[in-house]
């Protein structure tokens, strides 16, 4: 049994955890910030800050826990800072989602339950495929992304890094979606969208252009 650290004691810390166990990983600790060191997260120990992660790469394998919707800069910080200190970073797939032995998924990604990823689909380092996402045959899905709950990607979609994809959310086949773009809950986007900003509705328009 592979000992795990989360880093980031918050909400998505839970849901990963809870994936993570179920695919039989033993949570060694959780890091967080100064303040919540001490308390507990589901009855885990936080441990630390992310000053110590250097501290914990000959002891556990990382994933990142903190969450996000509107800007990943700070998962993408705390990646950089493990891959700086020689950490490993754990793939997690929770024990009820499947991915396809045709399927690539990066470094420190976490597939929550019900997730489905399908043959082809390559799925890059650091993402959050969320509960009950699909992602379709020969997909590809960017660096740092979180394609949120209950979401479609359709086949042969291609999203870029750094996208937030929101719940309930459907990617027509075959379209792609560009670097640093966030698509607002329930929207159907259904051509190429390549402009930085947030998109939504159905069919999803650009609504706030990225300054």
């Amino acid at each position: 049994m592979k000992n795990l650290i989360l880093i980031g004691g918050g909400g998505h810390c839970k849901s990963v955890m809870d994936a993570a166990e179920s695919a039989g990983y033993s949570i060694f600790g959780v890091l967080d910030v100064a303040e919540n060191v001490g308390k507990e997260v589901l009855s885990t120990k936080i441990i630390g800050t992310d000053e110590n992660i250097p501290a914990y790469v000959d002891k556990a394998e990382f994933v990142i826990t903190v969450g996000f919707i509107k800007n990943p800069a700070v998962r993408i910080k705390l990646y950089n800072k493990v891959k700086e200190a020689g950490g490993k970073f754990a793939t997690i797939i929770a024990s009820t989602a499947y991915v396809s032995k045709y399927a690539e998924i990066g470094e420190g990604t976490v597939v929550l339950h019900q997730a489905f990823v399908n043959a082809g689909a390559r799925v890059g380092k650091n993402v959050i495929l969320n509960t009950a996402t699909n992602i379709e045959h020969d997909a590809v899905i960017g660096n740092h992304c979180h394609i949120s709950t209950g979401t479609m990607v359709n086949g042969e979609c291609k999203v870029g890094e750094r996208c937030f994809i929101g719940s309930q959310s459907v990617l027509a086949n075959c379209i792609s979606v560009g670097d640093d773009i966030i698509v607002g809950a329930g929207s159907f986007v259904r051509k190429t969208i390549s402009e930085k900003g947030i998109y939504s509705g159905n069919p999803a328009i650009l609504k706030i252009r990225a300054k």
